[in-house]
């Protein structure tokens, strides 16, 4: 399991009875996550340090309880990005902690290829990994279903100063944005992909990751340039293992690619514990 261990501004503090209690920079928040299946507290007294606990309702979705007040949003920093959080109607806080890993990962690998490096960045979300590519000197098209993400993404990428970088965003489904790129003959040297479980596209297209992550991969290889670096998957979805996103890569882009497959499952480390969390799974081929 590869730790996302470098953190400054977020921490976990405990973990209990299927929350977790968590330092985002000055805020403190106690949100459920399904793996936390164990029901001792290590550190009773803070939990009463919470700024506010995310409810989870027996009917679906839940609400936020708000012990102190908070501000709307904030920022947090990891290494030289900057991100804007906010609490979100279900549970979330707009970025995944975990996706650190990755982030170093895809700097290290641009900053490495003496080239420009073109990227496409799918089910972009609030735009960590866009942050990360700009960061490292690539250009990247950031494309997300959500227009609220995506303006999300673009606050993120001022943040970080990285506002002059070359970025293109677009709200799309995913699946069409593709189609559309390969009819242009648009090719790019890196793909960056981190689909839901399950989702609905700008006109109630249905994603289902089991259903269509095969058929989006495939895809994607006809935009891949004649000389990619890279291709990234990141997955939450539950029961999928890392070795289905290798062979999925052997069967898509390994047929077209001389490189190598990496996967692996990414964690959260707990202060002064030797426990981790369990955060999702990714699949990286990469050029030789």
């Amino acid at each position: 399991m590869d730790i996302a261990n470098n953190w400054k501004d977020y921490e976990i503090l405990d973990m209990a009875d299927g929350q977790k209690l968590e330092k985002w920079g000055k805020i403190i928040l106690s949100r459920p996550d399904p793996q936390i299946v164990w029901k001792q507290k290590t550190f009773k007294e803070k939990w009463k340090q919470a700024n506010a606990v995310y409810h989870r309702s027996k009917t679906g979705g839940g609400t936020w309880e708000y012990k102190n007040q908070i501000p709307d949003k904030w920022e947090v920093s990891y290494k030289n990005l900057t991100f804007n959080i906010k609490l979100m109607g279900f549970k979330h806080t707009g970025l995944f902690p975990e996706q650190a890993i990755n982030w170093d990962w895809i700097i290290e690998k641009i900053k490495n290829e003496k080239r420009d490096i073109k990227v496409l960045n799918l089910f972009a979300y609030t735009g960590g990994a866009t942050v990360a590519c700009l960061y490292a000197g690539a250009s990247c098209t950031h494309v997300d279903s959500s227009k609220g993400m995506t303006l999300w993404a673009k606050e993120n990428v001022l943040s970080s100063g990285l506002q002059e970088k070359s970025v293109r965003y677009i709200v799309d489904d995913v699946i069409k944005f593709v189609n559309r790129e390969i009819r242009r003959g648009n090719k790019y040297d890196a793909i960056i992909m981190d689909p839901p479980s399950y989702g609905r596209g700008t006109n109630g297209e249905i994603w289902q990751f089991e259903n269509n992550i095969y058929d989006l991969v495939q895809l994607c290889t006809n935009v891949l340039s004649d000389n990619p670096l890279f291709f990234l998957i990141n997955s939450y979805t539950t029961g999928i293992s890392s070795v289905v996103l290798s062979n999925i890569l052997h069967l898509t882009v390994m047929k077209k690619f001389i490189g190598k497959i990496e996967v692996g499952e990414l964690g959260l480390p707990m202060k002064e514990s030797n426990l981790i969390l369990p955060c999702g799974i990714y699949g990286r081929w990469m050029k030789k």
